[in-house]
């Protein structure tokens, strides 16, 4: 890399050698860390310029001159439409300098970007980054006032959204352009500003950045099941695509076609098709959202070998295993993340295609998305409970949750992690970033689990509330405020109820007014209608009373309990 090398101190930490510890295990019984058992090589290793911004450095991996030119981006499964490294790159600078000089977007901005996937995604995201704004992704399936919530809480200047979505914006009043030509051509698109003069390196603007400046907002439920934006730096993004880089790497190659339909709000589609796999070199498919016979449909078509998944796709592959027609003897591996993947599943999965590797990984928004993974197959099928081992660059802690103690392996905590991927904090939120980050930055996960003698990481349950359906995470608490505004419901508590086919399903039990005949029915439909179509309530049953701790916390165990003994009594 041109330019002259600065290392930070916060980056040397993670780089020096490491004191004696168990050569398995990466477990220092003096200090109660555990420490990753593999390092960067010189290719990949950490740190990297100081001024580095997080566009620049994609940008930087790009392939060169004709090799760029000929290598595809990424293609649109729907459409066909691809576009070569050397277009994506004209596109950024581009749009880039249409947002600086065009519409004045300045070094701190936040730009609101609300969109499914597509071929311009990455483009869009880039510029935002590359002006020194801020960029934070909406999911397209929230509803106009969880879009309002974020404009407001994320203060964002300027929105990019697909036409369809525009809707959910208007109300909020924030200036808005579209992705692409509008059908009356009245507002101006991403699609207008990419083809105009802009697009040389020289009418770049040159804000400086510092990799401790932020970069994005992205929105997640965090541990205390409020809705908030999670701030990564640009040394973050910059820390979790070098990782994505190695570990592509390790297994993969330039010439791997990979298929994304993971949404790239989210800080899995995010970090590894919008950015990572750019770094690469590799050929991405993309769909706009999972369906399963456009995917089995794309695996084909475009000879997919890379197939980046969530535990219900996985499941469907399974269910579905007997009925596929479609030819998938390209498919080589599967990577699965954002949820827990059952054992039965993972063996299911690997009898029905043996040819396919299946590896399991794990990862927070709060650490960019990273934490384990697994370097081979191999490990992957010796070890079928667990997420992999620690990811190069990280250390962890399994802390009692009683006496904060650090604990040695084998023994049940909670996971903390510390790596240059963990976020600076939670936007305008002092006390939930002090109750998730230490004094020393360790990040407090609230999953309950523990790394065995040979350093693989297992997550026994989540500590949390949330509630993990199709991936998404779901806060019973943001239900239940919703559940205590129906004029008849006196109380409300939501939980999380096994579902082999989503992960877990929201459901909530009611406290009704005296003398109301309110339905299930009615309940969940009241809820549908104020929020995104996964967060809905499932099932519901009507309760006397809420069972409440003395300090009036809600015995979330006990409704679990309840429910089960229901569903026991039903069978």
């Amino acid at each position: 890399m041109s330019g002259e090398e600065v290392w930070s101190s916060n980056e040397e930490e993670y780089n020096k050698p490491q004191p004696p510890f168990g050569n398995k295990s990466g477990y220092d019984s003096r200090t109660g860390i555990y420490h990753s058992l593999v390092k960067l090589d010189t290719k990949h290793e950490l740190p990297t310029k100081l001024d580095l911004n997080t566009a620049n450095f994609v940008l930087s991996q790009f392939p060169q001159a004709g090799l760029a030119e000929a290598r595809i981006a990424f293609i649109d499964s729907s459409t066909n439409r691809s576009v070569s490294y050397a277009e994506l790159r004209q596109s950024i600078y581009s749009l880039a300098s249409a947002l600086f000089h065009g519409l004045e977007v300045r070094k701190g901005d936040v730009v609101l970007v609300l969109s499914p996937n597509s071929i311009l995604y990455s483009a869009i995201c880039l510029a935002v980054l590359s002006v020194g704004a801020v960029l934070t992704t909406a999911n397209p399936i929230n509803t106009a006032s969880e879009i309002a919530k974020q404009v407001r809480d994320s203060g964002a200047k300027l929105a990019i959204s697909a036409p369809e979505e525009l809707h959910k914006l208007i109300p909020t009043g924030v200036p808005t352009i579209l992705t692409s030509r509008s059908s009356d051509g009245k507002m101006l698109s991403v699609e207008e500003l990419i083809e105009g003069c802009y697009g040389s390196p020289e009418f770049l603007p040159h804000v400086p950045v510092a990799q401790s400046d932020t970069a994005a907002i992205l929105y997640s439920s965090g541990t205390t099941g409020v809705s908030k934006g999670v701030v990564l730096t640009h040394a973050n993004l910059i820390s979790i695509m070098r990782l994505l880089w190695w570990s592509a790497d390790v297994s993969a190659s330039q010439d791997d076609v990979f298929l994304a339909f993971i949404p790239m709000f989210h800080v899995y589609g995010l970090v590894f098709f919008g950015f990572g796999l750019l770094c690469v070199g590799v050929t991405t498919i993309l769909m706009q959202k999972f369906d399963l016979p456009a995917m089995l449909d794309a695996i084909q078509k475009h000879k997919v070998n890379n197939l980046p998944a969530v535990p219900p796709v996985i499941l469907a592959l399974v269910k579905h295993a007997s009925k596929i027609r479609c030819d998938l003897s390209s498919l080589r591996r599967v990577g699965s993340g954002a949820a827990p993947l059952s054992k039965e599943v993972a063996q299911d999965f690997r009898r029905m295609f043996p040819w396919t590797e299946l590896r399991q990984g794990y990862g927070l928004t709060e650490s960019c998305g990273g934490a384990t993974f697994f370097a081979s197959d191999k490990d992957a099928k010796a070890h079928p409970d667990a997420c992999g081992r620690l990811l190069p660059t990280f250390c962890a802690k399994v802390v009692d949750t009683e006496t904060g103690k650090p604990l040695p392996p084998n023994k049940e905590g909670e996971l903390w992690f510390k790596s240059p991927t963990i976020m600076k904090g939670y936007l305008g939120n002092l006390e939930a970033t002090t109750a998730t980050l230490d004094s020393e930055g360790w990040l407090m996960t609230g999953d309950l689990g523990y790394i065995d003698e040979n350093g693989f990481v297992y997550i026994v349950e989540r500590i949390k509330e949330l509630i993990k359906h199709n991936g998404y995470q779901v806060a019973p608490a943001e239900l239940e405020s919703v559940l205590l505004s129906h004029p008849l419901i006196v109380d409300a508590a939501v939980i999380p109820v096994e579902d082999e086919e989503t992960g877990q399903i929201p459901m909530a039990y009611v406290v009704r007014a005296a003398g109301s005949k309110l339905s299930e029915d009615q309940v969940i439909q009241f809820v549908a209608g104020q929020v995104a179509p996964y967060k809905k309530v499932r099932r519901v049953s009507f309760i006397d009373t809420i069972p409440k701790s003395a300090a009036g916390k809600i015995l979330r165990k006990d409704l679990v309990s309840q429910s089960k003994y229901q569903l026991v009594s039903k069978l």
